[in-house]
């Protein structure tokens, strides 16, 4: 469940509110999305994958909101985990430098 939108690592560029498929976040005139139907959310993880700069935490197996703090989240290192697990690298997908499949194209 998602449940932080840094307000100091967000760059505002509303990718979390495009990107999520359950509507959770509404845009603001400051800038910073909200998180508006946090019960809705599907854990999916879009979200946070996509954020070029870490600024979401979603809590993996939350039922229910966790009542974690920003700060408590910076200083546990969770903002962008999950993508970060993923081979992701602020915002991108990392690991394509591991990739083999080039060598099955230069092959044919």
């Amino acid at each position: 469940m998602i449940e932080i939108v840094s307000a100091t690592r967000c760059v505002e560029c509303d990718i979390c509110v495009k990107v999520c498929p359950a509507n959770v976040f509404d845009a603001t005139d400051n800038g910073v999305p909200v998180i508006a139907r946090q019960e809705d959310c599907q854990t999916c993880f879009l979200c946070e994958i996509y954020c070029p700069t870490d600024a979401l935490y979603v809590a993996e197996f939350a039922e229910g909101p966790t009542g974690i703090t920003e700060a408590q989240a910076d200083a546990r290192q969770l903002f962008g985990s999950y993508a970060r697990a993923l081979g992701w690298k602020r915002g991108k997908a990392g690991g394509s430098e591991f990739d083999p499949t080039h060598r099955l194209r230069v092959a044919q």
